[in-house]
This record gives structure tokens, C-alpha cells and sequence, in this order.
């Protein structure tokens, strides 16, 4: 439906894998703030009866992740970290705008693009991993993520006039580009 302006390289997904127990800390914290996020986005658009219904199909679906991201912990090991500040998410964030309808279609289309930036970088973490359960769980949970991208910008769709949506996906597209690209590689997600 869309594609990122800016490719993550490789050699991000490279640090992520050499502090791979920071790096599922950090994944952990980014599946439940996505189940959260689905949870709030329900609860401002209540009137909103599709958007409830795939929220709350998302909300299950994204604990379901954070679950078996604590399987792999487990296996490895690995405590829970307290959340940290994402300063990616800081800076997307930044673009919401304060009417009602703006912000709402802001956080549709936001949230679209963080969906569509896991599914890039979980896809170069399985391309990074040797072969085993963790590059198959990267792989299935990449294409989870591919799925969410389109659900929101669906969503959009269904709330927005086409060429508002396109026109502001847009801009958001390229400002998280330039936000991209002057981040530091480390064992995070964002």
C-alpha cells in the first residue's frame, strides 16, 4: 500500500544481533506499547465500531507477540528491562496535530508507518540471524507487522477522504525518513 522513504541497512540489524538480549529487552517494551496504543485508540474512538473491533484484535494479537518474545527471553535468560523512552516514537509523535480529525488521522497514519518500519527492520533481523526458531519467529513476525501497516492506512480510508490520506501519509513518510537517518544503530528496534 506504501513503502518507507528511507532503507534501514543492514548493518543496523548487525548491532541489534551482536546485544541480541538489549535488543529482545527492547522488543518486549515496543509489544506492549503497541498493545497499549491499540487499547487508547479504542477507547478515544469509541464511535468508531470497525476501528474498536481491529484494535481490539490488534491489542490480543500484539500481547500475543510480547509473549513470545518473553519465551525467547526466558530461553536465553533474560530479564524484562524497564521501558525506555523511544526517541524515534519522541520524534514521530511530534507530528500529531490538535484538531480531533487531524489527530486522529495523524495517529491512523503514524501508526501505520511504525508498523511499516518493524516489518522492515524484523525482516533484517531474520535475514541477520542464523537459522533456527528465532529467524522463524523474525520471519513470521515481520509479516505480522506488514499486515498492521495496511490495517491502519485501511482504516484511514474508510474515516478520510483518499487524497487527504495519500497527502498526509506522505509528509508523515518523509519527516520519519529524516528522522530515520539521524538515529544511531543500537540494539533497539527504533
Amino acid at each position: 500500500m506504501f513503502e518507507l522513504k528511507y532503507h534501514t541497512p543492514i548493518e543496523w540489524a548487525e548491532v541489534a544481533v551482536a546485544d541480541f538480549d538489549a535488543f529482545l529487552q527492547d522488543h518486549a517494551a515496543a509489544e506492549k506499547k503497541a498493545a497499549s496504543m491499540a487499547m487508547t485508540m479504542l477507547s478515544h474512538y469509541q464511535d468508531r465500531k470497525n476501528l474498536v473491533r481491529a484494535m481490539t484484535d490488534l491489542a490480543l494479537e500484539e500481547m500475543i507477540h510480547f509473549k513470545q518474545v518473553l519465551k525467547l527471553m526466558t530461553r536465553r535468560d533474560v530479564m524484562l528491562a524497564n521501558d525506555e523512552k523511544d526517541p524515534y516514537i519522541n520524534e514521530i509523535r511530534k507530528m500529531f496535530r490538535h484538531t480531533r480529525a487531524e489527530k486522529f488521522l495523524d495517529r491512523l497514519l503514524v501508526a501505520g508507518v511504525i508498523e511499516a518500519r518493524g516489518h522492515e527492520r524484523f525482516s533484517l533481523i531474520a535475514k541477520v540471524l542464523p537459522e533456527g526458531k528465532d529467524k522463524k519467529f523474525y520471519d513470521d513476525i515481520a509479516k505480522s507487522e506488514e499486515k498492521h501497516k495496511n490495517l491502519f492506512v485501511e482504516l484511514a480510508l474508510e474515516y478520510f477522504e483518499e487524497s487527504e490520506v495519500y497527502q498526509r501519509l506522505e509528509e508523515i513518510l518523509v519527516a520519519e525518513a529524516e528522522i530515520c537517518s539521524k538515529l544511531p544503530f543500537r540494539a533497539a528496534l527504533h
